[in-house]
């Protein structure tokens, strides 16, 4: 059935739009994404190889310019992850490495914009960060119902743990209006590397180099791969071994290929990737999830459709 929303609420632009996860999965919700912004040249050139609409590459801590731009496409959403190194496990959890400032920059271009929706994703722990509590508050002061949740991608269509901070704004709406859909739509486990690939990954277990040794490094592909980091290294000959691993190391043939975690990340198998092995490995790790991001824009889009946002 076709459904008909007006064109504005179907136009969404992608700021921070990195190698194209969301709009990817924004696109098979339904959406019409007009344009990207980015400004890492690998994460744009490969964009450029997936999609017919124009990225542009911007300083998106340059509010006012970006502001100028997009108020002339009149976007109905505007979606994007502003980085989140310095709010990552991975990273030094330092706010005042200037990454975090970008979250306020995504705010203050959402509050100057003015679009009906906008879809926001970070890091769980971001939602306790002190540029998160202010770009809140720009974006409430702007108008804005949030609905603030964190999800973990394996219950949302993703073979792998990880957990990403979303926060979905409607202008005029109210506060929570979308959990209840959030909710409904959950699986009710998470979906593992067997689940999604069947037997063609040709292996059992696999193995994923840890941050250090005190964290296991061998996966069963019975359960989901745990967060795709944008690192991908061969087993090394001093690995020592950890309780947790469900295999001895001797035991295990290889990690991942960088074909199969862009798959773990729910690209597609026609989705290109292009550049130097190492940019490609971190746009993989750097991404939304193509079904995650699908996942949350299939329940805008209902909502939007039924009147419930408001």
């Amino acid at each position: 059935m076709t459904i008909d929303l007006d064109n504005r609420s179907k136009r969404v632009v992608d700021l921070f739009s990195g190698c194209g996860g969301m709009s990817r999965g924004f696109a098979n919700a339904g959406f019409e994404v007009v344009t990207a912004m980015d400004n890492w040249d690998p994460a744009i050139e490969i964009y450029r190889q997936n999609f017919s609409h124009p990225i542009r590459k911007r300083d998106l801590s340059d509010v006012g310019a970006c502001v100028a731009e997009l108020a002339a496409l009149s976007p109905g959403m505007i979606i994007g992850g502003p980085p989140c190194q310095d709010f990552s496990s991975a990273g030094k959890r330092d706010e005042d490495g200037g990454r975090a400032d970008l979250t306020v920059a995504f705010a203050d271009i959402v509050a100057q914009v003015g679009p009906t929706w906008f879809v926001m994703e970070n890091v769980e722990r971001a939602a306790d960060s002190r540029a998160y509590a202010q770009a809140r508050s720009v974006l409430v002061n702007a108008g804005y119902g949030l609905t603030e949740e964190v999800l973990d991608a394996s219950k949302c269509g993703v073979p792998q743990k990880r957990k990403r901070f979303f926060v979905v704004g409607n202008l005029g709406g109210h506060d929570g209006a979308l959990l209840g859909l959030l909710h409904a739509r959950l699986a009710q486990k998470p979906m593992t590397l067997r689940d999604y690939f069947g037997d063609s990954l040709g292996i059992e277990h696999y193995y994923r180099h840890p941050r250090s040794y005190a964290r296991r490094a061998v996966f069963s592909i019975d359960e989901p791969s745990p967060t795709i980091r944008g690192v991908n290294r061969p087993i090394p000959d001093g690995y020592p071994g950890h309780p947790g691993d469900t295999l001895p190391i001797q035991e295990v043939s290889r990690p991942l290929t960088t074909s199969e975690r862009a798959r773990v990340q729910t690209f597609p198998p026609d989705f290109v990737f292009c550049g130097s092995r190492a940019s490609i490995e971190q746009a993989i790790g750097n991404a939304v999830p193509v079904k995650l991001a699908e996942f949350v824009a299939s329940v805008v889009w209902d909502s939007i459709r039924a009147g419930e946002g408001t």
